[in-house]
């Protein structure tokens, strides 16, 4: 029997503002990626706040991992959404993201205001940066996903697909044909034993959030057409973003591309070096959207185009998890679904290696120097086992040298 002061101390962190607490130290001190984030959470609310078994939490991750999105900040909602209800959710996702988003939006403004002082090699040494992350990204996943020749060839396919036709519906065509592909190919494993998830809604509630997820996907292309504003063509295109993006948030990068470089509204330089910057910030790499955002060449940008961007590539992961934890216990048993999720699992490290190739490495190494410096990252991150952001850092520091040198430029 818990005592009166557990009882108690369990209610304070049950109200919205404590939440924030917790998460905003996480948001401030949690590099390395959406693994390393996965890392930080079990050991702050499985080991140490005991807010969920281990079990649990495994399942909980299990499903952010199925859903596109930012698994990370997808489980950060749900633990939220879990303490406090709704606003619990939102003061989960605010205090985990508003560190790097803030860091982002003032280094896109001080790119805009002060980035002819800069040594041409800063900028240029954050495109490079981008390769090796990228890099590790792919073979990270490829060594997890892609495990026998069937989910090789399919990676393969969708790599040579979106390069052929470099475009945000390529893009998502080659993720539905990857999961009728799954259906057809591959058998799913043994359930295992688990646990409830310690969040209870209504599949009432849980089917309006997925139809407003559908209908906004489905409505804001229309809407965009109809009223051709700046504002509502951005919301729509990071919505769309948010919505479509299967691994992690590596895997943010092509899409972005595809609907902010062809464009027009970003340029391709500062679009890598953004990337770049937001391996050296804590918190969820999707955060990337308030760096564009503010970098935008038409109206709203600064500040308001960094929110704006934020909260549409976000608002898709609220929609999906609070409506698919009512499912969940179901879903998670389908061997229908755990089959497509294999085919697009697949698809989905194809997809960061075209990115790997274009825009990223086609952009940033134009010479031997290049090569060498993207080179060296990618030790340091594989091998040294350096966190991202001091690399980045360290990247930055020797373009800056290299170029002052005249070995770069």
């Amino acid at each position: 029997m818990k005592s009166p002061q557990t009882n108690s101390a369990a209610a304070q962190e049950s109200s919205a503002w404590p939440i924030f607490l917790i998460f905003l130290r996480l948001g401030l001190t949690s590099f390395g990626g959406p693994v390393a984030h996965l890392g930080y959470f079990r050991e702050e609310f499985v080991n140490r706040r005991r807010w969920l078994s281990d079990r649990a939490y495994a399942d909980l991750v299990a499903l952010c991992q199925f859903l596109p999105g930012p698994a990370s900040s997808q489980v950060g909602i749900a633990l939220g959404l879990s303490r406090g209800g709704y606003a619990g959710a939102l003061a989960a996702w605010t205090g985990f993201t508003l560190p790097s988003a803030m860091a982002l939006i003032v280094f896109a403004l001080g790119i805009a205001s002060w980035g002819d002082v800069l040594p041409a090699g800063v900028l240029d040494s954050l495109k490079v940066v981008a390769v090796a992350v990228v890099a590790q990204a792919v073979w990270g996943m490829a060594r997890n996903l892609c495990t026998d020749t069937p989910r090789i060839s399919i990676m393969v396919a969708a790599t040579c697909t979106v390069l052929a036709w470099p475009s945000a519906l390529g893009q998502v065509g080659v993720i539905v044909g990857a999961g009728i592909l799954g259906l057809l190919l591959f058998k799913a494993g043994p359930d295992l034993p688990h646990e409830p998830l310690p969040i209870t809604a209504s599949r009432r509630a849980g089917g309006g959030w997925l139809l407003l997820f559908v209908l906004l996907l489905l409505g804001l292309p229309i809407a965009a057409q109809a009223w051709p504003a700046s504002t509502l063509a951005m919301i729509d295109a990071f919505y769309r973003s948010g919505s479509l993006v299967f691994g992690g948030g590596h895997v943010v990068l092509p899409l972005l591309q595809a609907e902010v470089v062809p464009t027009g509204w970003v340029s391709n330089a500062s679009f890598l070096a953004g990337y770049g910057a937001a391996q050296a910030v804590p918190g969820p790499l999707f955060t990337f959207a308030a760096f564009l955002g503010a970098s935008m060449k038409q109206a709203p940008s600064g500040v308001l185009g960094g929110v704006i961007c934020l909260v549409a590539v976000f608002v898709p992961s609220f929609l999906l998890v609070f409506g698919a934890l009512p499912f969940w216990e179901q879903l998670r048993r389908s061997a229908h679904t755990q089959a497509a999720l294999s085919g697009v699992n697949a698809a989905v490290v194809g997809l960061l290696l075209a990115a790997l190739y274009q825009p990223v490495w086609t952009s940033a190494i134009r010479q031997p120097a290049d090569f060498g410096l993207a080179l060296i990252a990618l030790v340091a991150l594989m091998f040294w086992k350096l966190p991202p952001w001091l690399v980045v850092i360290a990247s930055a520091v020797a373009g800056g040298l290299l170029s002052a040198l005249g070995v770069v430029g």
